[in-house]
């Protein structure tokens, strides 16, 4: 969803997002961290998170 500076602030009114820079990503929900993982995962972290949402 946004870089490490300006995606906390964007992932406040998102339900699920992720923002990640400087080797770290971080996963939102409502506004919320709820998890820090290798930027290299941050698809993988999104698209499994996303299909936990929808079951």
């Amino acid at each position: 969803m946004g870089c490490v500076v300006n995606g906390p602030g964007e992932a406040k009114s998102a339900a699920l997002g992720v923002a990640g820079g400087r080797g770290q990503g971080t996963l939102f929900k409502a506004g919320k961290v709820i998890k820090k993982f290798d930027e290299k995962d941050l698809l993988q972290v999104l698209v499994e998170q996303v299909e936990r949402e929808v079951q």
